[in-house]
């Protein structure tokens, strides 16, 4: 873990992935939170959907994908702050929270919110990322204040498209697609290795569009051996022959996204795997999932851990760089020599 976070007084539950803090760093949330602490519309966007960054309202008849034998999992996700014997003021938090996706449902069945807590919202981030953002003026020395939310999060299997011959790369990305083509922290699917292997599959004959994403995805899979390290880019994975789940799904997107094809990350706990986007001859579009790295499994997820967020270039409020992943944050003034210990909780409810 990166030691410039111990001065901050930020804590880590040990929950949570290790490399999501070094690949997302501190994502920096000082925007005004305008809902009250027990607002509806916040209430409804736990467990609602909207048209940023989600497209579960949008699998109509020509979906492409089917989804079966859904688990549910009861999470408890948010925050627990110890003052660690000092005031503090100007107390400001996020952490992210699961969506609803094609293959997912989230239903909010208990919030447990300080009454320090004077205001909080939910903000859905452009891309496939959602968060909760809280503030509170002062907390005493010796409370020990909460926020959080239990959820339930219902995941499916995705099943394999029954015919997948008639689909197209898109001819021209629009509106919310246009982000899965262009380059995000550590996918630089501009650099000329990544350019030249697109040259070279996208050169090989292929069937239909689906076959050209699967020599893609088989290419991806032969070349780079999984070694989990250090996080890298897709280049340097590329060019070491090495990497894990992360760099093995950027280099897929990478590829795919100097190939014109729409790809992004999808972000599960303690590991992530790409999707990949393509057309009927009408414009209908499906995000299909493939696995970079563990079993073979292409245009299908055979995965129940729930998705937390979807895409790879996040623009947070007060940062200057987009992020790959959205992070939790702490920030507060304290009143004393000592910092105060901030516990992220993201944790299974038991049943």
């Amino acid at each position: 873990m990166n030691s410039d976070l111990t001065g901050l007084g930020i804590s880590w539950s040990p929950t949570l992935p290790r490399r999501r803090v070094l690949v997302a760093g501190l994502a920096t949330l000082a925007a005004t939170v305008t809902c009250g602490s027990r607002g509806a519309s916040a209430d409804e966007a736990l467990d609602g959907t909207d048209e940023a960054g989600n497209e579960s309202a949008a699998t109509g008849a020509q979906w492409r994908l089917s989804y079966d034998s859904p688990k549910t999992e009861r999470w408890r996700i948010g925050m627990r702050l110890d003052t660690n014997g000092v005031a503090c003021k100007d107390v400001l938090v996020t952490f992210p929270i699961p969506m609803p996706w094609p293959e997912q449902t989230v239903r909010l069945l208990h919030q447990d919110i300080d009454p320090r807590v004077d205001r909080w919202t939910v903000r859905t981030l452009p891309g496939g990322a959602r968060q909760v953002v809280a503030a509170m003026s002062a907390v005493p020395a010796g409370a020990s204040p909460e926020i959080s939310f239990e959820l339930e999060v219902a995941r499916s299997r995705i099943l394999p498209p029954q015919q997948t011959d008639d689909l197209v790369i898109p001819k021209r990305a629009t509106g919310p697609l246009k982000i899965f083509l262009g380059t995000s922290p550590y996918i630089d699917s501009g650099d000329s290795r990544i350019r030249a292997a697109a040259r070279e599959l996208g050169a090989q004959e292929h069937a239909d569009a689906w076959s050209h994403v699967e020599a893609i995805y088989d290419w991806v899979r032969e070349k780079v051996e999984y070694v989990e390290g250090d996080i890298k880019t897709a280049s340097q994975a590329l060019r070491d022959g090495t990497g894990d789940c992360e760099e093995m799904t950027s280099l897929f997107v990478a590829i795919c996204r100097s190939s014109r094809i729409p790809a992004r990350m999808v972000w599960i706990h303690d590991h992530c795997y790409p999707e990949f986007y393509l057309e009927d001859a009408d414009g209908n579009g499906t995000w299909f999932p493939c696995q970079a790295a563990g079993t073979r499994q292409f245009g299908m997820m055979d995965e129940y851990r729930p998705v937390l967020q979807k895409g790879d270039r996040f623009k947070v409020p007060e940062k200057r760089q987009p992020v790959r992943y959205v992070a939790e944050f702490f920030r507060c003034l304290p009143q004393g020599s000592r910092d105060p210990i901030p516990t992220f909780l993201r944790e299974v409810v038991p049943a």
